[in-house]
């Protein structure tokens, strides 16, 4: 038969500390910590892969399941000199899950099994205490009730609530047996009224059917919930862990609690946690009664305080990792129930990590698998402060993180006008536009109804680091009442305040108060460590100058990989200049236009080439459709035509001829340069006059010109003749030299199938991933918002493909277009300019497939940086041999 159970007791353990996937975090603890020789009570755990089985087995046990329990139900009884259901030496037992990975609170435990009427009496005549025996019995009630039998938590209370006030009593603690009995005879009564049957008696029934239920509790709504917010997958289940009980509420000289080898909120080095005296765990989490800080405990029990103290001490140098330790005391003896590694906030798992580095506990390597890289996200951004309740009246998709408060505004233009009068604001809009951009950089956050985490509002808030929740489609926006409603009922109107949550998608009413990023003088140094191990160069996509900088010098980007050349021509003093291109009739009133905006383009390339001094910055020439450059309503076009002093038939002629059923498959990125060749020359001009400044000013230029949209090798040799041209006079002009590179996107399907060719022009290629996703699936970015939730809820994806690469599918293309470009070109520049550039897994794919670089927005190149070191240690530990136990 199949061993399903693993003893630990009596200092030997069936198990160790490797053995999670089989018994689980938890589990494997307990028998690490028993062949350590640590005071744990003696138990047993059911492997992970009995749960696998249950739910194969359509939720039912194994056979010879109930068998072996009973053999090790008979061998903690031995070790603990007592026996299951007998009354006059009763054994009481825990019943507890535990998966590999650590789930804290998400799945069911059932306490003091094995009460009845007779035993109560049993354990109340051999402990001397009828109350503590009472209590436990009403606790094992409520808790198999809710467990085992699908009753609600509130019906109990209610029936305790009832007694306690009859009794006058304010806490549990000060009922008295009397009262505890009246409260086990109402809890009885109630689970014969709910279930319809009688309390079970029966001590192995009561066990077989915890047992049962903790193994359905792993596939309950807030275990699920949790998996999928943190990305928990390919566990076989939770384990189950019977244990015998102790007891912390057997008197003044009882107690249990909950401590951490440091401090989990500040990284502190110092014992933190919670205890209380005469109760059980529950009740130091549950808020009934205010816990004592551990430190009190060197007055109340100082032998214990010392023996703790010195456990904990040698649990954190045996795991080397802050523990989250439990632990009880029952009549002065001391038992600890677990150790974990612990949950910790990210500014103390960036200052554990490289302390523990200092201290000689692990090595730099390891500390930097210790922080993952939404520590760093998080510790980038401000956030609410923590244990505020809050009031979620929509939620939508967490497209960039971070903490926003400010009145709701909108439009782009009101956004910016209320700033200037020193206001704070939220920009509220269904969705976004470039022409919105000046209203979003000034906004403290944007929300919008519809979108994806791809959306036009997701990537510009993520590039500006602004707080941004996409997708809500839990309000209606209404632009003319300027208000939008939730289906929670709740009406918000332009002025009002509210606080977004950019890193859960959550809205709520009012003013939440926030905490700042944190400043840790341990994350510089771990920063180091980092970029000492990595092989992947980070870049940043950045437009501006102001971004450029911040990208470099406070997040370390080593280049632009993305300079997107459209969103410099919607500035006030600029749009003009494009809009009368865009009406122009013929070539020389376009040229006209252009060289209007030369000057411009070219002081923005200085600027840019000036902030990455010594490093490559990618240009991409203009990628989006003209009508985007027009409005599309009757009044703004009213205003557009008196500025260019034309009638308004003109420009509503030609939002008419320019309109596209498809934008995003027609005329735009090298398209346009095909068909307006003298736009391509314009910019292609305003670079390299630009470069040429730079480098007569001292400043070290690496100019790369990218064509976006590229899909078939006639394309790309086109517009590459007339870019070399252009730039060539212009050198020929400046009488100067200076290296410069012309490369391409790879956004397009075909463009990754036809790589080898594309290679034979093309001195590098970046994969626009957001367009080569959008491209591959059929996915709207703009859209999917409407069904993506649905898709991952029912695991038809296992992540939104917008942000993380899709690496069976749209991996395969990127695989197949690096070889191919490579089997042409071999020493190929190749990196990716889409927002996976700034994803951990995104980047960790990218250094697998021998990329050059990943290019992101400015407040995701730590992240970065970050996951590309990770993923040369996460290789390393792949070539190692396995070790065989």
């Amino acid at each position: 038969m199949r061993k399903h159970c693993y003893y630990f007791g009596g200092g030997k353990a069936d198990g160790n500390a490797k053995m999670k996937n089989t018994l689980g975090g938890k589990g494997a603890n307990l028998a690490e910590m028993t062949n350590l020789g640590m005071p744990v009570p003696p138990g047993f755990t059911i492997s992970a892969e009995v749960c696998q089985l249950y739910y194969e087995n359509k939720k039912r046990l194994p056979k010879g399941l109930d068998k072996q329990i009973e053999e090790h139900v008979k061998r903690v009884e031995k070790e603990m000199s007592a026996r299951l259901g007998d009354a006059e030496n009763p054994l009481l037992l825990s019943v507890r899950s535990g998966a590999a990975a650590s789930m804290p609170g998400m799945m069911d435990t059932v306490l003091n099994l094995g009460l009845n009427e007779k035993v109560v009496e049993g354990l109340a005549k051999k402990t001397s205490n009828a109350r503590f025996a009472w209590d436990a019995y009403r606790r094992f009630i409520q808790m198999f009730g809710n467990v085992a039998l699908g009753m609600e938590h509130h019906e109990f209370e209610h029936a305790l609530s009832t007694v306690k006030k009859e009794a006058g009593a304010n806490f549990d603690t000060d009922l008295k047996e009397n009262d505890l009995r009246r409260v086990v005879g109402k809890y009885l009564a109630l689970v014969k009224e709910k279930t319809g049957r009688d309390f079970p008696t029966e001590p192995k029934e009561q066990l077989m059917r915890s047992v049962e239920a903790v193994f359905a509790s792993w596939n309950n709504a807030r275990a699920i919930t949790y998996r999928k917010i943190y990305n928990i997958t390919g566990l076989l289940g939770t384990a189950v862990n019977i244990q015998a009980m102790v007891f912390g509420n057997m008197g003044a000289n009882s107690g249990t609690g909950v401590l951490f080898t440091r401090n989990p909120i500040t990284g502190a080095r110092e014992i933190y946690g919670d205890y209380l005296m005469n109760a059980q765990g529950e009740d130091v989490v549950a808020g009934i009664r205010t816990p004592k800080h551990f430190a009190d405990l060197a007055g109340e029990m100082p032998a214990a305080y010392k023996q703790i103290e010195q456990i904990l001490d040698r649990l954190e140098k045996h795991y080397r990792n802050v523990e989250d330790v439990e632990f009880t005391i029952q009549e002065g003896r001391l038992f600890i129930l677990q150790t974990r590694d612990a949950k910790r906030t990210p500014p103390a798992a960036v200052i554990i990590a490289v302390d523990m580095v200092r201290e000689k506990m692990i090595t730099r390597e390891e500390a930097i698998m210790r922080v993952t890289p939404s520590d760093l996200d998080n510790l980038l951004h401000p956030t609410f402060k923590p244990g505020i309740k809050r009031n979620v009246i929509a939620k939508g998709i967490n497209a960039s993180p971070g903490a926003a408060v400010g009145q709701v505004v909108f439009t782009a233009a009101d956004a910016e006008k209320w700033t200037k009068e020193g206001k704070q604001v939220v920009l509220v809009r269904q969705e976004t536009s470039a022409e919105d951009v000046g209203g979003m950089h000034v906004a403290e956050g944007i929300l919008t109804s519809t979108g994806g985490k791809a959306s036009h509002a997701a990537l510009v808030a993520r590039g500006m680091g602004r707080p941004c929740v996409v997708g809500c489609g839990d309000m209606e926006v209404d632009y003319a009442k300027k208000q939008f409603k939730t289906k929670k009922g709740a009406v918000v109107k332009e002025g009002d305040f509210i606080s977004v949550d950019g890193g859960t998608g959550e809205v709520m009413p009012g003013k939440m108060e926030t905490v700042d990023a944190a400043s840790i003088p341990q994350y510089d140094t771990l920063m180091k460590w980092v970029d000492a191990v990595r092989r992947l160069k980070v870049r940043t996509n950045a437009d501006t100058i102001e971004d450029a900088d911040i990208a470099r010098n406070r997040f370390g980007a080593e280049g632009i990989g993305l300079c997107r050349t459209e969103h410099m021509f919607f500035a006030p003093d600029r749009i003009t200049a494009m809009r009368e291109m865009i009406i122009a009739g013929n070539i020389e009133a376009r040229e006209k236009a252009l060289a209007k905006l030369l000057p411009m383009q070219r002081a923005d390339f200085f600027g840019i080439f000036k902030a990455m001094h010594g490093f490559p910055v990618t240009i991409r020439l203009l990628d989006p459709p003209l009508h985007e450059f027009l409005p599309r309503d009757e009044a703004a076009q009213k205003e557009v035509a008196e500025s260019l002093g034309v009638g308004v038939e003109v420009i509503q002629q030609k939002v008419k001829s320019l309109h596209e059923t498809n934008p995003m498959l027609g005329h735009r990125g090298c398209r346009l340069g095909i068909t307006y060749p003298e736009i391509n020359r314009m910019q292609a001009r305003a670079i390299m006059e630009a470069a040429c400044d730079a480098k007569k000013a001292g400043v070290k230029v690496l100019p790369e010109i990218m064509i976006p949209l590229t899909g078939t090798l006639a394309e790309m040799r086109m517009t590459k003749e007339h870019i070399v041209e252009t730039c060539d006079a212009v050198l020929k002009e400046r009488g100067m030299k200076l290296d410069y590179m012309v490369g391409t996107m790879i956004e397009l399907p075909r463009a990754a199938l036809v790589a080898d060719q594309i290679a034979r022009d093309a001195e590098f290629f970046s994969f626009g991933t957001n367009d080569l996703t959008q491209m591959t699936f059929g996915f709207s970015r703009d859209d999917i918002g409407t069904f993506l939730p649905e898709y991952l809820d029912k695991g038809i994806l296992p992540v939104d493909p917008f942000q993380s690469i899709d690496q069976e599918g749209v991996g395969q293309l990127i695989r197949m277009g690096i070889e191919k470009g490579r089997a042409t070109s071999p020493k190929l520049k190749i990196g990716i300019c889409g927002e996976h550039g700034g994803d951990a897994e995104s980047v960790k794919f990218c250094h697998r497939v021998v990329m050059n670089y990943v290019s992101c927005s400015p407040y995701r190149v730590p992240i970065a940086r970050f996951a590309a070191a990770q993923a040369v240690i996460e290789e390393k530990a792949a070539k190692k041999p396995a070790r065989r136990h």
